[in-house]
């Protein structure tokens, strides 16, 4: 596992190992959202600028752990973006929110089953605090299903060591948010299921 942690740290590689469901990711939050409403992006373990297209005109920060994966994104889309757009490395387990900062749309794409429930629980607090009254945090990520099958064996194998069963993540996601979107869905790839995921949508309580 460590081996193919190091192989994902670059750039390229790991592009190439999302692109084929980068997109079909991110469809249940584009059939739940109108994007053009958006003022202020806050991406939370942003990666090499994965979700960052979507938002072009936006006010737009993105933060990650991986200074490779930060100078990538910043040299493909900072000065393209058409609107203030910054990543910045972060370790998201000791951010702290600037009290003057608000954004409408905070956004979390297959970043908690990386986190332990302490520091998970820790980091969705500290959101709240940068979440305007109006806004919503979204957050996709992977399940850990209870039937064995290749979703499951995946999820066993994702570098990420923290994939959670459904239940445990409405558990977490509503300790902190108002839920107005809690909807499981499937990656498939010939129709055959690759990964079982969540999209969760929810506002300040």
């Amino acid at each position: 596992m460590s081996a193919i942690r190091d192989i994902l740290s670059f750039p390229k590689v790991y592009q190439l190992w999302q692109a084929p469901f980068a997109h079909r990711k991110l469809q249940p939050l584009l059939q739940h959202n109108d994007l053009s409403d958006i003022q202020q992006v806050l991406d939370i373990g942003c990666g090499p600028g994965t979700n960052a297209r979507y938002f072009q005109g936006r006010e737009y920060l993105g933060l990650d752990i991986n200074p490779r994966y930060i100078e990538n994104a910043t040299r493909r889309f900072s000065a393209s973006h058409g609107a203030p757009c910054e990543f910045r490395v972060q370790d998201i387990c000791d951010y702290h929110p600037a009290e003057t900062s608000r954004s409408d749309f905070i956004l979390l794409n297959s970043f908690l089953h990386h986190i332990d429930d302490e520091n998970t629980d820790l980091i969705l607090s500290r959101l709240q605090n940068t979440l305007s009254e109006n806004g919503h945090v979204h957050i996709l990520d992977l399940v850990l299903p209870d039937s064995i099958g290749i979703p499951k064996m995946l999820a066993r194998l994702d570098r990420g060591e923290h994939p959670r069963s459904l239940e445990h993540w409405k558990e977490i996601f509503t300790k902190h948010f108002t839920p107005v979107v809690f909807e499981p869905f499937q990656l498939k790839r010939c129709y055959i299921p690759f990964w079982s995921m969540v999209y969760f949508k929810g506002k300040k309580r």
